[in-house]
């Protein structure tokens, strides 16, 4: 009998013998269903529970962004890339390779052949699109830093979108529009930390560049490079190419430039 009352009024105890395992059982199911890990904003929510989560985990904030239905944001529990390297390195890794010649010597080079290029003709050709890697192409004579901001691009270009993704470090596993545009300006040494949607426009110069132009609202950013696009919004897919050759809408966004690009 003292036993049996004991049970009866010791509810915490019920709960330990009852409830805790079903729950444990269940966040062990949860963990090996998703890896253990993923990306903190991995979630696809609502603007404002995104902008909640963001600021809980450290990110640098930003408003909602607008175009984020059409950025195909990942789904929980999605395989995400590895992390990405800096954008520094990201351009090392593009420019260079084993036994290659130094750094200094390859942007020597580079401008070398640029001069040569511009003293003898005009230059037609843009930057286009491979159909089968989705990685940027850039013909010969555009300015290193314009190379650079490519290379960057391609490096990330395939990178799912995730809400905060790239503000709290340029390395990460997943971008959104402002972190995207931010990592392939670092790529250039264009900007030196991640900006938002809302900071970028007022980065740079007022107006339009000859090679480059960052369009950008509290909300959402891309850019154009000389012939295409990049942007996470217009995508095909959470894991397509970022650079696209379809212009869009232009209506609302400040442009600014890097000067002398």
């Amino acid at each position: 009998m003292s036993n049996a009352r004991s049970l009866r009024f010791s509810p915490n105890l019920a709960y330990a013998l009852g409830v805790a395992p079903v729950v444990a059982l269940g966040v062990v199911a949860l963990l090996i269903a998703t890896g253990g890990h993923r990306h903190p904003l991995a979630k696809s929510t609502t603007p404002a529970v995104a902008l909640k989560r963001a600021r809980a985990v450290g990110y640098t904030t930003e408003a909602p962004d607008p175009l984020a239905g059409e950025s195909y944001p990942v789904a929980a529990g999605a395989v995400h890339h590895a992390p990405a390297s800096s954008p520094r390195a990201a351009v090392r890794q593009a420019f260079l390779s084993p036994g290659a010649p130094s750094n200094a010597q390859v942007l020597a080079e580079l401008h070398e052949e640029q001069a040569i290029e511009k003293s003898e003709s005009g230059r037609s050709a843009r930057v286009s699109v491979d159909q089968q890697s989705g990685d940027a192409l850039a013909p010969a004579g555009l300015p290193i830093q314009i190379q650079e901001v490519i290379a960057g691009g391609n490096a990330i270009r395939d990178f799912p979108y995730v809400y905060g993704g790239g503000h709290a470090s340029f390395i990460a596993d997943a971008y959104d529009c402002s972190g995207s545009v931010s990592y392939a300006l670092a790529a250039g040494g264009l900007i030196k930390a991640p900006e938002t949607s809302g900071q970028l426009e007022s980065w740079g110069a007022p107006g339009p560049g000859r090679y480059l132009t960052v369009f950008a609202t509290d909300g959402h950013t891309f850019m154009y490079v000389d012939g295409v696009w990049f942007d996470t919004a217009g995508r095909a897919g959470p894991y397509s190419t970022r650079w696209l050759t379809q212009q869009p809408s232009l209506a609302g966004y400040v442009e600014r430039h890097y000067p002398g690009l």
